[in-house]
Formats: C-alpha cells, structure tokens, sequence
C-alpha cells in the first residue's frame, strides 16, 4: 500500500499520489483539509466531527513523512494535525466524489460556504 509517486502541486492545491498497481489520484487540498484524520477533526473531544467552512482556497504548505506509513501535511491555514495514512490516502481517492458531495451537502445543510 505504500505509493509509488507522491507529489504536491503547491500551485494547483493538491497532492498527487500513485500506487504500484496504477491507481493515481490527484486530492485537493480542500477535501483533505475538510477530510482531515486529526482528533480535533473527528470530535475525539466528544463534540462529534467538526465540518469546516471557508477552505476551498487552502493551500498545503509542507508534507513530512510520518514513519514509513504516512504523512502529515500542514495547511496555509496552519491546521497541521492529522496524520494521513497511506490507506487513507487511498480511501479518499476512491472515494473522493462522494465525499466531497456529502462535505458540500453538510456545508449547506449548515448555512456554510466553502467560500472564506
């Protein structure tokens, strides 16, 4: 499962991984921010998982590897902890269309924009 090519693309806010059986994905930076594996994120607190508005201009400014099974990534908007795995790398680019349809539908089903 670990990727063959991983790649980011500061200019087009997103990052390109591939995988040894050809599988390759191209994550906007959005959708892993409103993805994000952090327990702020998921509501580890008990407050239950936090959506967040206002990112579809965020940035990625860094990758560092996280041992040899993931990578956190530091967003312009300073968010920096969520560790990816490389299986949820994977499970976001299958299922990206999905999940960037239910993460527009919560925004207005919250009065949100993705819009600063």
């Amino acid at each position: 499962m670990t990727p063959t090519e991983l790649v980011l693309r500061r200019r087009e806010k997103c990052l390109e991984i591939a995988f040894a059986d050809g599988a390759r994905f191209s994550l906007p930076a959005e959708l892993l921010r409103a993805e994000s594996p952090s327990a702020e994120m998921r509501g580890h607190g008990g407050s239950g998982r936090r959506l967040v508005a206002g990112r579809r201009h965020v940035g990625i400014l860094t990758i560092e590897p996280v041992g040899n099974y993931a990578v956190r990534i530091k967003f312009d908007d300073l968010h920096d902890t969520g560790i990816y795995s490389w299986t949820y790398l994977r499970e976001l680019g299958e299922q990206q269309s999905e999940r960037l349809a239910a993460y527009l539908s919560a925004l207005a089903a919250a009065g949100q924009s993705r819009d600063p």
